[in-house]
């Protein structure tokens, strides 16, 4: 007797694929720091995919497609460096000439107006002689946490190290991702179990056409955005709006943290350099209602449009679950995951809504012929389903 068939074979076949996912999950959380490069570089191969396959149907190779790719992917990064940054270079410059009047509006203004409005005593604690009292007070805490400082300074030299060897080995990766994706793809492909393979090809071309158009399109309302803010804060005379604007645009693939994270920055900047004068804080805000507007009636519904259907309450919870569970790599995962995760929700409710559990053992067609020929009796309905007025008026 063949037990696959069988409610238990079914169960079990489930509990299978758990546990197989469970496995892969532990393995991806051990793996994480690793596994950083060779995600980007996936990722950039898979963009970079389409362009290869289009230039091998011109009649180049494989390889000759992917160099031509590759090369061009190098240039734009290049020449995004070389525009860039002379230009962040001199805002660091000005920022860091700047500090001490930011220490000053610090301690002479912010402090106190959230004395007042608190009761808190803020401003006693930056004295030095208290600061010193208090580390004597405290020194064993104290040396503890110089001791945890010096550690995380140290694997922080460990941990840049590591970026560097990932920033070396992420083109080397890319490049191989780009030769070898449709390799990958067919391998994949051919581990699908054969009784799944249409529902799986089903779904892995939609989760294909989703992710495509939130990557490229998320990362084109990035560039915009950046744009935006960075020459609408600069034009109204704000030191530091280069720079603020390319941080308010890079962040922006998280709902209104870039905006957010841009208005509080851009208002502080303002006020550090006209000494109090709300005029500039006016117009900062206006530069950030106006990139918002064209985010949300021109950028996103041009570039990205609808067919992704993530809410915004969902992107966050994506990334700060994922950051939580398998940090750098989560966050940078937490997107795509959610996306695909989306059209598989949006296959469960297809066949929810087509299964005997929401449609009952009595099909609501049946009821909608009841309905439709009483009606059709008491002569309120033509034989075309339309009303009709009723001579006896019953």
């Amino acid at each position: 007797m063949d037990l696959s068939s069988t409610p238990v074979g079914t169960l079990a076949r489930r509990w299978q694929w758990l546990l197989i996912a469970a496995i892969v999950g532990w393995l991806i959380y051990l793996l994480a720091p690793v596994l950083t490069p060779f995600v980007c570089a996936a990722l950039l191969g898979w963009l970079g995919d389409p362009w290869v396959d289009r230039l091998e149907r011109t009649g180049r190779s494989r390889t000759t497609a992917v160099v031509l790719v590759f090369t061009l992917m190098l240039l734009l990064l290049v020449l995004a460096l070389l525009i860039l940054v002379p230009m962040l270079e001199r805002q660091i410059v000005t920022l860091v000439e700047s500090l001490p009047e930011y220490r000053d509006w610090f301690v002479q203004r912010a402090l106190p107006w959230v004395e007042q409005h608190t009761g808190l005593e803020l401003v006693a604690w930056l004295d030095p002689d208290r600061i010193m009292e208090w580390l004597r007070g405290h020194w064993q805490q104290a040396g503890g946490v110089a001791a945890t400082f010096f550690g995380y300074l140290s694997r922080s030299g460990f941990a840049m190290m590591a970026w560097v060897a990932n920033l070396v080995l992420l083109p080397i990766l890319t490049f191989y991702f780009l030769r070898d994706w449709d390799k990958l793809v067919e391998r994949v492909a051919a581990l699908v179990p054969r009784d799944h393979v249409a529902t799986v090809d089903r779904l892995a071309l939609e989760s294909n056409d989703v992710l495509g158009a939130f990557l490229r399109g998320q990362f084109l309302v990035m560039l915009a955005l950046g744009a935006i803010y960075a020459v609408g804060l600069s034009v109204v005379g704000l030191k530091l709006g280069l720079l603020i604007g390319i941080i308010a645009g890079l962040i922006s693939f998280v709902p209104y943290l870039g905006t957010a994270s841009g208005i509080v920055l851009g208002v502080i900047a303002a006020l550090v350099q006209t000494g109090g004068d709300w005029s500039l804080v006016a117009l900062v805000l206006v530069v950030f209602v106006i990139g918002q507007m064209l985010e949300g009636y021109v950028l996103t519904p041009r570039i990205v449009g609808d067919r992704i259907g993530l809410h915004p309450v969902a992107v966050i919870f994506a990334i700060m679950a994922g950051g939580q569970l398998f940090g750098f790599l989560g966050m940078l995962l937490a997107l795509p995951v959610a996306a695909v995760a989306n059209v598989l929700l949006r296959y469960a409710h297809e066949r929810y809504t087509k299964s005997k559990l929401y449609a009952g053992e009595h099909p609501a067609i049946l009821l909608d012929s009841y309905v439709d020929k009483n009606a059709l009796e008491r002569g309120r309905l033509d034989e075309d389903g339309g009303d009709r007025p009723n001579p006896e008026g019953k």
